[in-house]
C-alpha cells in the first residue's frame, strides 16, 4: 500500500512538472510560430496553396495560411518538441537511459504526432476562419488545440519511454 501511494505521488508530481514543461513548450511554439510566420520569405508563401498526401493548407484571401502556415506551424512544433524532450527527460522523469535509443524512439513517435497535428491544424484553422475568427486568432486556437492533444498523448508515452535504469 505504501509503495502504491508513493508511486502515485511520484506520478502526480511528474504530471505537475510535465504540465509546466508543456506550457513552456507551448510558449516556445506559439512564439516561434508568430516569429516564423512574419519572416518576409515565409510570409510571402501564404498565397501559395500546399497540398500533399493528407496535408491541405488552402489559401484564404487576406488570411495567414497556405504554404507559409505549413512551414511555420511545423517548424515551431518541432522546436517545441525538442525543448520538451530534453527538459522532461532530465527534470520531469530524471531519466538516465540511453539517449540515442530514447531519442530515436521519441523522434519516430514525434514525427507521427507532428504529421497528425499538421493534418489537424488547417482543419481547425479553416473551421475557425469560416466562423468569422481572424486568421491570427484562428492560428493560435488551432495551435493550442494541437498542443493540448499532444500533451494528453505525450505524458503516458514519455513516462514509459524515459525510465531510470534499474539499480543492480
Amino acid at each position: 500500500m505504501a509503495e502504491t501511494q508513493s508511486t502515485g505521488k511520484k506520478t502526480l508530481w511528474q504530471l505537475i512538472k510535465f504540465t509546466i514543461v508543456s506550457l513552456l513548450a507551448c510558449l516556445v511554439q506559439v512564439t516561434s510560430l508568430a516569429i516564423l510566420y512574419n519572416i518576409p520569405a515565409i510570409k510571402a508563401l501564404s498565397v501559395q496553396e500546399f497540398h500533399w498526401f493528407v496535408f491541405h493548407y488552402d489559401v484564404i484571401e487576406g488570411e495567414q495560411c497556405g504554404l507559409a502556415l505549413f512551414i511555420a506551424f511545423n517548424t515551431s512544433n518541432i522546436l517545441a518538441q525538442i525543448v520538451s524532450f530534453f527538459v522532461n527527460r532530465k527534470k520531469t522523469f530524471n531519466a538516465d537511459n540511453n539517449i540515442p535509443i530514447t531519442l530515436t524512439i521519441y523522434l519516430i513517435f514525434t514525427v507521427a504526432l507532428i504529421c497528425f497535428s499538421a493534418w489537424l491544424n488547417p482543419v481547425i484553422f479553416e473551421f475557425a476562419v469560416s466562423k468569422g475568427v481572424s486568421s491570427a486568432l484562428a492560428t493560435t486556437i488551432a495551435t493550442a488545440i494541437c498542443s493540448a492533444f499532444q500533451f494528453l498523448i505525450y505524458f503516458p508515452f514519455d513516462k514509459l519511454l524515459m525510465r531510470q535504469k534499474k539499480k543492480d
